[in-house]
């Protein structure tokens, strides 16, 4: 384990700055102060980070590496795509494991698992889907939370006839995951209206990738997500909206939360970046490069919108739903938008992204970009103050970041697996200089010091606390409100 002593930088966490030392050790944060001198030592690693910040390592939300999907598999492995992580300033990502219906959830976790530990280059964790409902599955969800480290369930409300599911289920799947105290994630799009949808975009004649966005407006979008915090609401279980895409979305989870409701939106980076007008564009494999679900929207002042509801704390987390195809792969839906494979990229240009948009452009300082970037996430996902945070005891996944200097993003530069990038040619300031993982250099000034299997598995517990406070003392007040109201009718 490297002795890494940072000098001179301004400390960033979600509350506060400070211009700091910060001293690592065997993994972990030591010190943070002014003016440090640990024990002399031979290998103690001095990094001049003056004019520069210190930040927690960002937290990838929504990774999708290696997935089999729509009859082939995402270019990223576990490898690719935690080194490009890496190379982007984010030192863990949660990815997901989804079970086919009818099929167990804890063999999806362990092959994923499998998939997972040998290749990555940074810690991870997962989120496992609920694709179908059956008391196995409410048993194995309940040993995925005690026993694997599991304490997020996504269910889709799409994909019809694959993984989509039906309010009823959904409804059971949120129930359990309120006892099991663990955080339910949905996929808001309404399966049902898009299937009819794209049944007659291609009666129509309309089979390129402008039919994806056309079957898929976004009141589909927002009809989903309002059902799902209703059903959510009811049964008084947390709600995580993961990529949330248009403004009509945003705005129904805005308002949920300012009625109290315990629902969280993440917005992605290809959202907060780039927009759908790209799937009319006249080279074929430029718009189908752009396909994904939900779409990009073709309103240009999305991203914006987007962008103001993630600054002033509507939207809380950002991920990037990196799920990258090649155009190739891509060719599979030439003929047939729905054959499109769904999926872009993001997992290294996401922190970048967020920089240029939010804090560049005036929206957000740097507190709120380390919240929205890592800490918010490791408190939803009770990785907190483990991750997210530098401060003694914390894991020293740390990125030193140039606020200053700028990089040009490019499919010829970038290091994901694919031969695109949706944010081609994007000037971003706000630059990772150095990337430290598990207390080693991972990443410094372009060159990359990883291997294979570097990374670990981080276990979460259930219940927590930043979610579980508030739903915890509804139900105390639910309950005493209850047993009043009995003993008033019963006298």
């Amino acid at each position: 384990m490297q002795k890494i002593l940072i000098k001179g930088g301004r400390v960033v966490n979600d509350d506060r700055s400070q211009v700091a030392d910060v001293y690592v050790e065997e993994g972990v944060v030591r010190g943070v102060g002014a003016h440090l001198l640990p024990a002399p030592a031979d290998d103690l690693l001095v990094i001049d980070a003056r004019n520069m910040l210190v930040l927690p390592g960002g937290i990838d939300t929504h990774t999708h590496f290696q997935f089999p999907f729509m009859g082939t598999r995402s270019k990223d492995d576990f490898f690719q795509g935690t080194k490009a992580a890496l190379a982007g300033g984010t030192t863990m990502i949660i990815d997901f494991a989804i079970p086919q219906k009818g099929c167990s959830l804890i063999e999806a976790y362990e092959k994923w698992r499998s998939w997972a530990d040998p290749k990555v280059c940074c810690d991870y964790a997962l989120h496992v889907a609920v694709t179908w409902w059956s008391d196995k599955v409410k048993e194995e969800m309940k040993i995925l939370a005690q026993e694997k480290g599991v304490n997020s369930f996504k269910m889709f409300m799409a994909y019809k006839g694959l993984y989509m599911v039906g309010d009823q289920e959904l409804h059971s799947a949120f129930s359990q995951c309120k006892q099991i105290g663990a955080i339910a994630q949905v996929h808001a799009e309404n399966g049902d209206l898009i299937a009819e949808g794209a049944k007659k975009m291609l009666a129509l004649g309309i089979t390129g990738p402008e039919g994806h966005q056309l079957c898929r407006p976004e009141e589909v979008e927002a009809e989903a997500t309002m059902r799902a915090i209703t059903i959510a609401n009811s049964v008084n279980c947390p709600l995580f909206v993961v990529h949330v895409m248009s403004k009509s979305s945003a705005q129904v989870i805005a308002d949920a939360r300012r009625q109290g409701k315990v629902v969280y939106g993440e917005p992605i980076a290809a959202g907060l970046g780039t927009d759908g007008t790209h799937y009319w564009h006249k080279e074929w494999p430029h718009a189908a490069a752009h396909v994904m679900g939900p779409p990009l929207r073709p309103d240009p002042s999305t991203p914006d919108f987007l962008m103001n509801l993630l600054a002033n704390g509507d939207l809380t987390v950002t991920g990037t739903d990196n799920c990258t195809f090649d155009i190739c792969q891509k060719a599979l839906g030439k003929d047939d938008f729905t054959k499109i494979p769904n999926g872009v990229n993001g997992v290294e240009d996401r922190m970048s992204v967020v920089w240029e948009k939010g804090v560049h452009s005036g929206k957000m300082d740097e507190n709120r970009f380390v919240a929205v970037t890592s800490t918010n996430a490791a408190k939803i996902f009770n990785l907190y103050p483990r991750k997210g945070r530098i401060a003694v005891g914390s894991d020293a996944d740390i990125v030193v970041w140039d606020p200053k200097a700028t990089r040009t993003i490019s499919a010829k530069t970038h290091h994901q697996a694919i031969d695109f990038n949706i944010f081609e040619g994007m000037v971003c300031h706000g630059v990772p200089v150095v990337t430290i993982s598990r207390g080693k250099v991972a990443y410094q000034s372009g060159v990359f010091h990883v291997a294979a299997g570097e990374g670990r598995y981080i276990p979460r517990e259930p219940f927590s606390e930043y979610v579980y406070k508030r739903i915890r003392q509804r139900d105390q007040v639910f309950k005493c409100f209850y047993l009043y109201m009995c003993v008033y009718y019963e006298t």
